[in-house]
Order: C-alpha cells, then structure tokens, then sequence
C-alpha cells in the first residue's frame, strides 16, 4: 500500500471516545478466580504484546489492583504517556485502577485498528499535551476521549490492520528466532560452570561506586530502571532531565549497572556512555579477577537468578542489597579461559545484534506508516 496515496476524502472526523470504551469492571483481589495481573512495568514501550505478568498471590498487591480485563482489550499506562505503553491482552486478569482497560467500538471501528492509532505520534503528543503533574504526569479519560483523529472507511480499515500486522507479524518471528540465539549463548556459558567446584564469590571481583550526583551545571543522561530492558545487555535508552538528579549516581562509560529492586525482572547492563542513574541501580566495576563481560553474562545467567530471586526481601516491591548480590558463590575460570567463552559468546551476540538492527528496522518502518497514516 503507497500510504501517499491514500484518499482521505471519505474519512471522518472521529474522537477517541466515539471508538474507544473505557472498561470499568472492579473484581475483589482476594476472591477473584482471575490468577494473573499487568502492572506498569509489564508492559514494554511501543510493543502491542505482553510478554510477563504476575502471578495472583506469589506477593503483595497494592489496593489499586482492582480492574478487570478479559482477552482482546487494550490496556493503556495513563501515566508518564510518553512511554507509549499500549498492548492488546491474550488472557483475562487483573491490572491497576491507573492502567485504563479499553474496548474498541466495533460499529465505529475495526478492534485491530485501533491499538495502531493509540501508538502514532499525534496521539501520543496530545495525551502528553494533557497530562497533569510533574513528576508522574497522568492523564484523565475524558482528555484523551477528546482527541481527534481522521478514521477511514470500514473497507479501508482492513486493509490497514492487515497491513500494521503483517508488518508486527515480522518483527515477532525474528524476535522468536533472536530469543532462541539468547537461550543458546547462556546455555553455552552455563556449560562452563556445570559441575566446577565454586571457588569464588562476586564480591571478590565486584567493586562498588557509590558516589552520589550533584545537580549538574549542563543536562546529563539519565538511566532509570524504565529504560532497561530485562534481559538485555546494554541499553541506548536514557532520559535528559534536572527534576531527578539530586538523588543518582554517576556512572562511566564501560561500568555495570545491575538493579536491586524486583531482581526477577533480570536487569543488569553494561553501559555506552557516561551517566546518571537511580540509585535503584548498583554501579559496578571489577577487578582483575574477572573480565566485566564475563560478570555481566554471570549477572543474567539462570544460575544466578534462581539464587537471586529466592533472597528478596520486601512484599510489595522485592529488592535486594548489594551485600546479597556479593555473597554469591560461583566458579570463576582463569581470565585466559574466560577470554575465550567470551570470544564464542560475542561471536553469538554478533548475530542477535545483527537480528536486533533488523527488528528495529521493522519497527521504525512500522512507526513511519503508522503516523504517515493517522
């Protein structure tokens, strides 16, 4: 489709809330038969699916645990909209009173459409343009029910949605294909340690910096625990803002950041750039001991994580302490032997960033047609 070519004469003049019904079905947390919730960090920026959820019951939910969603709605994050956090449910569950369930109007709109439409820029940009706060802005319902879009034919409709998903259908099977490459690498790391005699613990390579930020003179990049992606190794996501920097810490290009808040959620980074980060974050540096590379893939291997997860302290936001993350046993190998894992391990990397540069490709071009079109 040449969206140049679009002939928008028979489009009409629509708002949000002529296509879009706001969900407001409470259930009670502790009767529920519903097992599973969303909540604002399940849902990833600009990614319509959901990719991990709660579990009813495994720890403690907040009183604003109380809407109910069923399969196919949207769920839209009103706060901080500027993280375009939109997704179509697969499953019925639970999610927050601050997280809108939304029903798309089929005598007005085809449901597959309109995901798309909540994700273009102008939409974005009037729900940021009526947001209210400053520190966690937010938006209302009525506000975004007041946005107004050009909507096509219901024919046109289709052949839209058609398109906007075989564009995601892309980016989904080489994510599955990039998702088995990540799966090899730390099954090939973990082969290095199986059975080895555990000979050290991580605070004999780890050296912390905990050197707290000053209000800078000029804007800095700023790394919270939003723009680490779980899993993942580095991150190119940061933010520019004075409003948080009097409670950070500085971090230099090459140094580890791993987070103690909700250590299932797997994020640990090695970083491009000079920074600032939350002091959710641990900013790291090793030794001779261990090659940092070698530490950061220890950091995510499964190993690690199931020591990790069982130490959490704290039931409504699990955490852990450096202290914990130090005491970790593990075999550590001479550095000429990690230097050759991490020789493999790159050449694997290689390929998943070869892959990660296609999918953004996609991305972008889908993000192109979406706001070449709405």
């Amino acid at each position: 489709m040449k969206t140049d070519s679009l002939d928008k004469s028979k489009w009409e003049l629509t708002t949000f809330g002529e296509v879009a019904i706001q969900q407001k079905e409470n259930v009670d947390i502790e009767t529920t038969h519903l097992d599973r919730y969303i909540a604002g960090e399940h849902m990833s920026s600009e990614d319509l699916h959901i990719r991990q959820w709660g579990t009813v019951g495994d720890g403690y939910l907040g009183p604003a645990f109380i809407r109910k969603f069923q399969r196919g709605d949207i769920l839209y994050g009103s706060r901080r909209t500027y993280l375009k956090k939109v997704v179509v449910a697969d499953f019925d569950g639970i999610t927050s009173n601050t997280t809108f369930v939304i029903k798309a109007n089929s005598k007005k709109i085809l449901p597959e459409l309109l995901p798309f439409i909540m994700l273009s820029d102008n939409f974005t940009e009037h729900s940021i343009k009526h947001s209210k706060g400053s520190v966690n802005p937010y938006i209302n319902w009525k506000d975004i029910a007041n946005y107004e879009f050009l909507l096509p034919p219901k024919e046109e409709q289709v052949r839209l949605a058609e398109l906007f998903w075989a564009v995601d259908e892309v980016v989904e099977r080489n994510l599955e294909v990039r998702d088995e490459l990540k799966n090899f690498r730390k099954l090939y790391f973990e082969t290095f340690h199986f059975g080895k005699e555990l000979n050290h613990r991580l605070t004999d390579c780890l050296v912390t910096k905990k050197k707290k930020s000053k209000p800078p003179h000029q804007t800095k990049r700023y790394v919270g625990l939003e723009h680490i992606e779980s899993g993942e190794f580095t991150t190119n996501n940061y933010s520019t803002s004075h409003d948080i920097l009097a409670d950070s810490f500085f971090f230099k290009k090459g140094d580890l950041l791993y987070s103690k808040l909700r250590p299932y959620l797997d994020k640990a980074i090695m970083t491009d750039f000079d920074g600032i980060c939350t002091t959710e974050l641990i900013v790291y540096d090793t030794n001779s001991l261990a090659k940092k590379k070698y530490i950061l893939n220890l950091l995510h291997s499964k190993s690690f994580l199931n020591y990790i997860v069982t130490k959490g302290f704290g039931t409504k936001m699990p955490r852990v302490s450096h202290e914990i993350v130090s005491d970790y046993e593990f075999y550590l190998p001479e550095i000429n032997v990690q230097e050759k894992i991490l020789e493999k391990l790159n050449e694997i990397l290689a390929i998943e960033q070869q892959l990660t540069r296609y999918i953004l490709k996609t991305q972008q071009l889908k993000s192109a047609l979406i706001n070449q079109i709405f």
